[in-house]
């Protein structure tokens, strides 16, 4: 039972340092994050048109746009 535990170790370690030097020497294609689709809450064009339109809905109104007319 002792030498099949130890076969077993041994080989999941030359298992592992051979892939550890595969991937370091790039011969295994690296794997991306998939890309992900971007919100409306991550595009920075659409926040500033945003930010624009609420700034005009909430623009103070001036009642006297010419102050010397009184």
């Amino acid at each position: 039972m002792f030498k099949f535990l130890l076969l077993v170790i041994l080989l999941a370690a030359a298992i592992y340092f051979t892939t550890r030097v595969i991937q370091r020497r790039s011969l295994l294609p690296k794997r991306r994050p998939e890309q992900r689709p971007l919100g409306p809450d991550d595009d920075p064009d659409f926040l500033r048109d945003l930010d624009r339109k609420r700034r005009r809905r909430h623009k103070p109104e001036d009642p006297d746009p010419d102050p010397s007319s009184s």
